[in-house]
C-alpha cells in the first residue's frame, strides 16, 4: 500500500486523541512520532504505536521531543548516578540525531534493573532512550571514530534522514511498472561489483566495488554508463558486505556528487571504513596517480549509512522493500531481498551476495528463508565444474597438520588472508590447535599485520552477528575468547616486522593482502620465499593476474618491487593451498543454496566469477532447476518485469 506523507499524517490524525502533543517526522523510510509525551504512546492498553503502525503499514518509532531532553554532562552524571556500580559502565554513547544513549557495560542486566527499571527511570528523568550493551572484548577505535563522528554531525544527519524520507514518501507516478537489472561490474569477472536495479518510480544500485588488477582501466565499476546519470536521480545505494570488491569505490560516488541514502547493516559499516581508509593508504603507495577519493568523501559516506538489522523490513524508494538476512560470507554479509511494486505487478528480486552455505567458525549458514523469489542474482565465484571444497572441518584439520609439521621441522609459516573474515576464521582454527590436549607442542607466536587486528576488534563490538557458539564464547571473555589468546600479537611498526623477518625462531604470520596484490605480506614473501624451511600456505581465494594467482601456479620466481626498483625473488618456500576456509560456497553448496529456496526462482542471473565460470554454471543452473538463467556481461540489461 503506497501512502504519501500527507496520508501519513492523516491517518495519524484519525488515531492520536487530540491531547497527546505530536509532529510527525521521517527516518528515511521509518515514520517518527516525536513528542513531549512519549509516555502516552507507551500505554499497553492503548497501544496507539501499534495501531499507528497498522493503519500505515510502516515502521514506527516514538521519539521525544528536543525540549524533554537533558544536556550531555547531565546524561552521564544521571546515569553513573542510577546505574549500580557492580554493572561495569565503560562507556556512555549519546546519539542527537535519534535521542539515543548508549549504555557499554560489563553487566549490562545490572544496568538495565529489574524489569528495565533503571532505563525507564533515566527516560522519565532525562528524555533520552536508553539501552544498555555489553562492552566488547576487544575494543574498536572505528567505531568509536565513527560514533564521534555521528554525534558531531547529528544536525546534519537529522536532516539527512528526512530528506531521504521526503524522496521515499513522494506522491506516486502514473506509468506502466516495469524492472530492470543492469550489469555494471563482476559479471563475467570477479571484482567491482556494481549492480542498478531501475523501474518506472525509482533507481538504486547494490555495491560499488574495486577490483584487484594492476590493470588500472578495470579498477573502477562502469561509473560512465549513461544509465547511472545523474547521480541525483539514484534514490539509494545498498551494500551487501565490506570487501574491497564491493565497497572500495562508494567514496567515489560521494566525490562525484551523490549525496543519498547508503543502506547497510552495522558492522559492514564499521568493516567498510576500515577499509576504505585502508585503500587510500595502498592507493598513495602503489599508484602515481593517487587515491580515487579523500578521507572527507569517506566521511560524507560514514553521514549518509542507514544501519539496517537482519529481518528487518525497510523502504529504500517508493516502489521498494528491502529486507537483509545473513549471507554467511563475513561479519555483517547480507543477502538482499527486495520487494518491488505491488499486488499483481510485485516483483521480488534477490541478490545472494557473496554467500557461504554451510555454517562456520564464525557464523551460521546463509539464510534461505524468504517468502518468493522472482528473480535470482547469485555469486558463482566456485561455480565451475571442478569447483568443490572440502568442509570447514577437513580445512581446519589440514590447517592444523601443516602447522603441526611446520614447527616440528622448526620453519615459518606466512598466510596472506583478508583482513575481515579469513583472518578471524584462520585465528579460530588456530586457537583450537593450540588449545587442544593433542598438541604436544609449546605454541608459537601469531603476528597479525595489516588491519588484521583492528577487524578483530570490530567482530568482537558486533557479537550478535556472529554464531551461537562464538558469540558466547566472545561474550564470556577472558580465556574462552578466541581472539584475546596470548599466542596473537599484532605487527605495530616496520622495527617489529623487521626483527620478525630476522629472527630465526619458528612463528605463523597472518598478513593483509588476500590476493598479495600489496601490503605487508610482500615484505614476509621478499625475505622468506627463499628458505625451504618456510611454508607460504593460501586460504583464500586468488584472482586472476594476481600474483598470489601466479605464486600458486608454481612460479619459481617473482618480480617485487621496493622504492622504485623492481628485483628477482626466488621461491624456494613451499606453497601449499588450503581449500575449505573460503568465505565463498563451492558449486554443490550454490546448488544446494538455490535448490533450498523454496519455490525456485523463475530467473537466476550469474555474476562474480570468472568468464568461463559463470557460463558454466548458467547453464548447469538452467538445466538442473529448468529456469531461465543468464550470464550476461558487463553492461548488458536485462528486462524482469
Amino acid at each position: 500500500m503506497r501512502m504519501t506523507l500527507t496520508e501519513i499524517k492523516n491517518k495519524a490524525k484519525d488515531i492520536i486523541p487530540d491531547g497527546i502533543p505530536y509532529t510527525v517526522d521521517l527516518e528515511a523510510g521509518t515514520i517518527s512520532i516525536i513528542t513531549p509525551t512519549p509516555e502516552a504512546f507507551a500505554d499497553q492498553s492503548n497501544s496507539l504505536t501499534v495501531k499507528l503502525a497498522k493503519a500505515v503499514r510502516r515502521r514506527i518509532v516514538i521519539r521525544p521531543d528536543p525540549s524533554i531532553l537533558s544536556t550531555e554532562e547531565e546524561v552521564l552524571e544521571r546515569v553513573r548516578d542510577i546505574v549500580p556500580e557492580e554493572a561495569g559502565i565503560t562507556n556512555i554513547w549519546l546519539d542527537p540525531a535519534l535521542a539515543e544513549v548508549t549504555i557499554e557495560c560489563n553487566d549490562p542486566a545490572q544496568a538495565i534493573g529489574q524489569k528495565g527499571s533503571n532505563l525507564v527511570e533515566l527516560r522519565n528523568s532525562l528524555g533520552w532512550l536508553f539501552r544498555a550493551d555489553r562492552s566488547p572484548a576487544i575494543e574498536s577505535k572505528t567505531l568509536n571514530n565513527i560514533r564521534r563522528y555521528r554525534k558531531e554531525t547529528a544536525d546534519e544527519r537529522r536532516e539527512l534522514l528526512r530528506k531521504f524520507g521526503t524522496r521515499i514518501y513522494r506522491p506516486k507516478r502514473s506509468s506502466t511498472p516495469w524492472v530492470r537489472l543492469t550489469a555494471l561490474g563482476s559479471y563475467r569477472e570477479v571484482g567491482r561489483a556494481m549492480h542498478m536495479v531501475t523501474t518506472n518510480e525509482s533507481k538504486i544500485l547494490v555495491d560499488c566495488g574495486a577490483k584487484p588488477t594492476t590493470n588500472r582501466s578495470e579498477i573502477q565499476p562502469f561509473f560512465d554508463a549513461p544509465e547511472l546519470l545523474p547521480l541525483e536521480n539514484i534514490d539509494a545505494v545498498v551494500i551487501t558486505h565490506a570487501h574491497v570488491d564491493h565497497i572500495g569505490m562508494l567514496p567515489v560516488l560521494f566525490r562525484y556528487g551523490y549525496r543519498g541514502p547508503v543502506y547497510c547493516t552495522p558492522p559492514t559499516r564499521d568493516l567498510m571504513t576500515l577499509l576504505q581508509q585502508d585503500y587510500i593508504k595502498v592507493s598513495k603507495m602503489e599508484s602515481g596517480d593517487g587515491p580515487p577519493y579523500s578521507l572527507a568523501d569517506i566521511e560524507t559516506c560514514i553521514k549518509h549509512v542507514i544501519d539496517v538489522g537482519y529481518g528487518q523490513k525497510i523502504d529504500i524508494s517508493p516502489d521498494m522493500k528491502m529486507t537483509m538476512e545473513n549471507a554467511g560470507h563475513i561479519l555483517g554479509s547480507s543477502s538482499v531481498y527486495l520487494e518491488i511494486g505491488e499486488d499483481k505487478n510485485l516483483h521480488r528480486l534477490l541478490f545472494s551476495g557473496d554467500i557461504k552455505y554451510e555454517k562456520s567458525w564464525l557464523f551460521d549458514a546463509a539464510t534461505v528463508r524468504f517468502p518468493r523469489v522472482d528473480s535470482l542474482v547469485i555469486e558463482s565465484t566456485y561455480g565451475g565444474r571442478s569447483s568443490f571444497q572440502p568442509t570447514r572441518q577437513e580445512a581446519t584439520e589440514e590447517l592444523q597438520d601443516l602447522i603441526r609439521r611446520t614447527l616440528g621441522k622448526g620453519g615459518k609459516i606466512f598466510c596472506p588472508v583478508f583482513a575481515v573474515g579469513r583472518s578471524q576464521e584462520v585465528m579460530v582454527a588456530i586457537d583450537q590447535l593450540f588449545k587442544s590436549e593433542d598438541f604436544t607442542s609449546d605454541p608459537c607466536t601469531v603476528w597479525l599485520d595489516g588491519m588484521i587486528s583492528e577487524a578483530t576488534a570490530i567482530h568482537a563490538s558486533h557479537p550478535n552477528f556472529l554464531n551461537r557458539d562464538l558469540r558466547q564464547q566472545v561474550l564470556r571473555g577472558g580465556e574462552e575468547n578466541p581472539f584475546n589468546s596470548p599466542w596473537f600479537k599484532t605487527v605495530d611498526s616496520r622495527q617489529r616486522r623487521e626483527q620478525i623477518v630476522l629472527d630465526p625462531s619458528p612463528c605463523i604470520v597472518l598478513a593483509t593482502s588476500g590476493m598479495m596484490t600489496g601490503g605487508p605480506i610482500l615484505h614476509y614473501l621478499q625475505h622468506w620465499a627463499p628458505n625451504d624451511r618456510a611454508t607460504l600456505a593460501f586460504v583464500g581465494y586468488q584472482a586472476s593476474n594476481t600474483l598470489g594467482r601466479r605464486l600458486q601456479e608454481g612460479y619459481s620466481e617473482i618480480q617485487l618491487s621496493n622504492d622504485g626498483q623492481t628485483y628477482t625473488v626466488d621461491v624456494n618456500c613451499d606453497v601449499v593451498t588450503i581449500d575449505g576456509f573460503s568465505g565463498h560456497s563451492d558449486r554443490r553448496q550454490l546448488l544446494d543454496y538455490v535448490n533450498a529456496l523454496n519455490p525456485k526462482p523463475r530467473r537466476i542471473i550469474c555474476h562474480h566469477g570468472d568468464d568461463t565460470v559463470c557460463n558454466e554454471f548458467r547453464k548447469t543452473l538452467g538445466e538442473t532447476f529448468k529456469v531461465r538463467a543468464a550470464a550476461p556481461q558487463n553492461l548488458e540489461t536485462l528486462r524482469l518485469l
